[in-house]
């Protein structure tokens, strides 16, 4: 019996250990893939901007027209969506009405073709590593667009959080080299317009109830988006495009269109397997990354010591904002849990009150069935008990 025991404790122990490494095997395993997920992310987001930079730069590929190039983006991203969706119905079509459309996808997806439009545009004129810069005033322009439409409350840390962002881009300027006025006012056009993107869908989907994942916001952004792009285009790239010495290269568009198409689809891919967070922390590695390289595949843009130093005083204060961010969030989901509790809680006493009080009346009601004299309501249950039921008094 003895030497049976022990054979089932070690045979326990076998098992144990068997299961404990095919454990840490699926953990690593999805780590990896994590990692993996996160490295293409980062791959894709730099490589679709330095490839845009040198497609559209005079000095590589020769190709000036940022609208141009948007809408070859918004009709391949379109038609992708559509086969994915339709065909393959990889995801769902989310519950669409001509009304939703109207007041929700139509000036989200202006903004959209605007912030493009815009951030393009300014390739021609700025390099990538101060465009990296400029763009650390996106959180900036998003808390203001969203304290002037009543989404966030002008909060005192935030404010100077935004103040510490903003002092270290100005810096960053300052010690731009190669500095071009109406590639930054492009910039920061596109970011402004970037911004009320964001509030919109806040504001006009997630207050409808809708959340729409990339391939589904491609589906129904993209369309609208190419149209809004269309009359720009007509004005100010069509005349210039009927130069017979410009060139078309079809391969070199498709395979950007399809770069941008897949950096939508990592993102997609990324914050399902970890969160919004982590997309924050990759965009920061991103961007230093990003600033290295294009400093080496673009010799002409050059970076100095007050850029490096006025990117770093703004990145913190786009650290701390992410902080502060990822905090409420966290305060947010507490409050909702201890709400959730004190329902509950609230729901169980309510039901043994109504017990009690069902319990009160059967007792009210068994006493009132024995014909019990005036005074008996005025007399405590346990003195009843011990008088005795329906005996009158002297």
């Amino acid at each position: 019996m003895l030497a049976s025991g022990g054979a089932i404790v070690k045979l326990h122990y076998q098992h144990s250990g068997l299961a404990m490494a095919v454990t840490i095997a699926i953990m690593t395993k999805q780590h990896l893939l994590t990692y993996i997920y996160l490295l293409v992310y980062i791959s894709l987001s730099s490589g679709v901007i330095l490839y845009n930079k040198w497609v559209l730069s005079t000095l590589y590929f020769n190709f000036p027209f940022p609208i141009t190039l948007t809408m070859i983006h918004m009709a391949f991203s379109g038609v992708v969506a559509f086969f994915l969706i339709r065909v393959l119905k990889v995801v769902s079509p989310i519950k669409m009405t001509f009304h939703i459309y109207a007041t929700c996808v139509v000036p989200i997806s202006a903004f959209f073709a605007a912030s493009l439009w815009f951030g393009n545009t300014a390739y021609l004129y700025i390099s990538v590593a101060f465009i990296q810069m400029l763009k650390a005033l996106m959180p900036v322009a998003t808390f203001l667009v969203a304290v002037t439409c009543g989404t966030e409350k002008l909060r005192c840390d935030v404010f100077w959080n935004m103040v510490l962002v903003s002092v270290g881009v100005v810096i960053s300027s300052y010690g731009e080299i190669h500095f071009n006025v109406l590639g930054t006012v492009y910039q920061v056009t596109g970011i402004i317009a970037e911004a009320l993107r964001l509030v919109l869908t806040q504001v006009l989907l997630q207050k409808k109830g809708l959340t729409m994942n990339p391939i589904t916001s491609l589906y129904y952004i993209a369309p609208c988006s190419f149209l809004f792009l269309f009359i720009p285009w007509y004005i100010l790239e069509k005349p210039e495009m009927e130069d017979p010495h410009m060139q078309f290269n079809f391969w070199i568009f498709f395979s950007n269109a399809l770069c941008a198409f897949a950096l939508n689809l990592s993102t997609f891919l990324v914050i399902g397997r970890t969160g919004a967070v982590t997309i924050r922390v990759a965009g920061v590695l991103k961007d230093w990354i990003l600033i290295t390289l294009s400093t080496v595949l673009f010799p002409e843009s050059k970076i100095t010591g007050l850029n490096i130093i006025g990117y770093a005083i703004a990145l913190s204060g786009v650290v701390f904002y992410n902080y502060l961010k990822v905090r409420d969030v966290g305060t947010s989901q507490l409050q909702s849990i201890q709400d959730e509790s004190a329902e509950e809680l609230q729901t169980e006493k309510k039901t043994v009150d109504d017990m009690d009080n069902r319990e009160e009346t059967l007792w009210n009601n068994s006493v009132s069935d024995t014909h019990l004299d005036e005074e008996a309501p005025l007399i405590t249950s346990s003195r009843i008990s011990h008088l005795g039921v329906g005996r009158k008094p002297a």
